[in-house]
């Protein structure tokens, strides 16, 4: 059974189009009010990145929630790894981030967490929607919940990140440019790494509620890479607006992509002496990537494209490292989720304790030339039974042979198909990706 609103991550869309309105949110507030209400834990925390659509939004989820009889405890911005710190430790009932990620500040959207600090397990989230269909009634005035705000959230949330990483790290004589995107980090992240004892230079730390992932941020690094040449800085930080994911910068301007930062903690735990020997990746994650493990004794598992899909597997086999090449990276032994500031402070813990730099800590990668093509999509259709596409992908997949692939799927949170081609010959990968990219168009109702 199909979902009508919840994707893989949420639900997501254009601000003022349904789902994405302030009447559904009120109802959404109540009916998630209604079904993750928990005996003796009937708060729920709300955070936001600093998109502007978040004040209304915040305000149509509150009166939800508290029609329903629960609590709320209003973060203000805050990124989503934050979010499913507090409510883990604040013992909530379930923790909701108003965010659209690393969209623009058009769309928005919302996350949920249970209790646990987790994504909310599919069976809740057909319980939100079923709870949807009924009419909205509040409880007795007596019952309706209270509204706080949690003053000391983002200082919470500072001593946990730094908690993830041993007291003796100390960042002095590290020089870093950090890019909160105008997003959830920017009140954050230059606190974390200053008080660790870094020079830190930071970017895009300014939200106005329409500059979020504006020409800054993980999904266009082009000011931090220059920043960080500019200044000769050590290393550059790029997060996404809800401060879920990261890219790198080296100290050539170079970016460093979600495969590379797994491969640089996976390694650098199994120096230390670690005991797990897998690591969750997925269909994208670069065959370089999975090469490079092995050649330290350690196996990439592929998933699903979807941070949610790692994150299964990891709890479903008693695994901690996953991540995709976008940035997400999950250490489960350390964050319920994707948490960039996070990840950030294992590399640096690895460069700090190794004296190496990006470069020499990523020289035993060589990825395999990777070209991308999003295909906008007009109208929802079945690539797996559209023949067309179908002929041409295993012709294409022949002339690769078997020093490549190719990954054809929609996007879980965009109306675009993804194409993706892989091998050692750049040109042959390129015009491969061209080529079923065109037919997709072409098949394409």
């Amino acid at each position: 059974m199909s979902k009508r609103y919840f994707g893989t991550d949420g639900i997501r869309g254009r601000v003022g189009l349904a789902p994405i309105t302030p009447d559904f949110m009120l109802r959404l507030g109540w009916a998630a009010g209604r079904a993750l209400r928990h005996q003796n834990r009937n708060k729920v925390l709300i955070g936001k990145d600093t998109r502007i659509s978040g004040y209304m939004f915040e305000s149509a989820l509150e009166a939800g929630l508290s029609a329903a009889g629960l609590d709320i405890a209003l973060l203000g911005p805050m990124p989503t790894p934050g979010v499913a710190y507090l409510t883990r430790t604040l013992r909530a009932s379930a923790g909701i981030v108003i965010s659209a990620s690393h969209n623009g500040f058009p769309d928005n959207g919302l996350k949920f967490f249970a209790h646990d600090g987790y994504k909310l397990a599919d069976t809740v989230e057909y319980q939100i929607e079923s709870v949807l269909d009924e009419p909205l009634s509040t409880v007795a005035p007596a019952e309706l919940g209270k509204a706080e705000r949690l003053f000391d959230a983002a200082g919470r949330y500072i001593e946990f990140c730094k908690s993830t990483v041993p007291s003796s790290l100390n960042l002095q004589g590290l020089k870093l440019v950090v890019d909160c995107a105008n997003g959830a980090t920017y009140h954050i992240a230059p606190n974390v790494f200053t008080e660790l004892g870094a020079q830190v230079i930071p970017l895009a730390i300014k939200p106005d509620g329409l500059n979020i992932n504006a020409q800054c941020g993980s999904t266009e690094p082009s000011a931090l890479q220059q920043a960080v040449v500019e200044h000769q800085a050590d290393l550059g930080i790029a997060f996404d607006g809800d401060g879920d994911r990261l890219i790198l910068v080296n100290r050539r301007g170079e970016t460093i992509d979600g495969d590379e930062i797994l491969y640089i903690i996976a390694t650098h735990r199994r120096r230390c002496g670690a005991d797990e020997t897998v690591v969750v990746g997925t269909q994208m994650s670069n065959l370089g990537l999975e090469l490079a493990l092995a050649e330290h004794g350690l196996h990439l598992q592929r998933v699903k494209v979807g941070d949610r899909y790692i994150l299964e597997r990891l709890r479903a086999d008693g695994l901690v490292l996953g991540g995709e090449s976008s940035g997400h990276i999950i250490c489960l032994d350390k964050n319920t989720t994707g948490d960039g500031i996070v990840a950030a402070l294992q590399v640096l813990l690895a460069m700090a304790d190794t004296g190496q730099s990006l470069d020499d800590l990523l020289s035993g990668m060589h990825k395999f030339p990777q070209h991308m093509i999003n295909v906008p999509l007009r109208h929802a259709f079945d690539l797996d039974q559209c023949e067309p596409v179908q002929t041409v992908m295993q012709a294409l997949q022949q002339q690769l042979g078997q020093q490549g692939r190719i990954l054809l799927r929609p996007s879980g949170t965009e109306p675009l198909i993804r194409v993706m081609v892989e091998g050692r010959d750049l040109a042959l990968v390129t015009a491969v990706a061209e080529e079923l990219a065109e037919a997709v168009k072409r098949s394409m109702p």
